[in-house]
């Protein structure tokens, strides 16, 4: 990664952790509005979206032990470990990997190819999600 592209992901971060606390309250009051809380495109339960519109998607994301996630292809994203394990992730292929996330770390992955995350730990994983919406053309 160019040193420019290091510094634009290093200043989205910080913006995405400092907006973070003043968006997620109101949020939470729109949901409470309604009497349930803001669900993805994807409906997957564990996912409370925060945030949406056409350049970014904010989620907080939690695997209980053994939960599984959806087979997507994943943007560009960043995320903030909110509370860690470990999650085994499993391509199209057959090939797996592990991922340590520990508390309060922050990590930057480019576009994957679509893979299955799994918590493969004795206790939940919270990660707060910003991922990057390609340009519409």
């Amino acid at each position: 990664m160019s040193k420019s592209a290091r510094c634009f992901v290093g200043l989205l971060a910080i913006a995405f952790v400092v907006a973070g606390p003043a968006v997620s309250p109101a949020m939470a009051q729109d949901g409470a509005k309604d009497g349930k809380a803001a669900k993805t495109a994807r409906d997957w339960s564990p996912t409370k979206l925060l945030f949406d519109n056409d350049k970014v998607r904010v989620q907080e994301v939690t695997f209980k032990p053994g939960d599984q996630g959806p087979n997507i292809p994943r943007p560009f994203r960043i995320i903030r470990v909110l509370k860690g394990g470990t999650i085994q992730r499993t391509f199209s292929d057959g090939k797996t990997d592990n991922v340590v996330y520990q508390t309060g770390e922050v990590k930057v992955y480019e576009a994957d190819k679509p893979f299955v995350p799994k918590n493969i730990g004795k206790s939940d994983i919270v990660l707060y999600v910003v991922a990057l919406k390609a340009p519409k053309k």
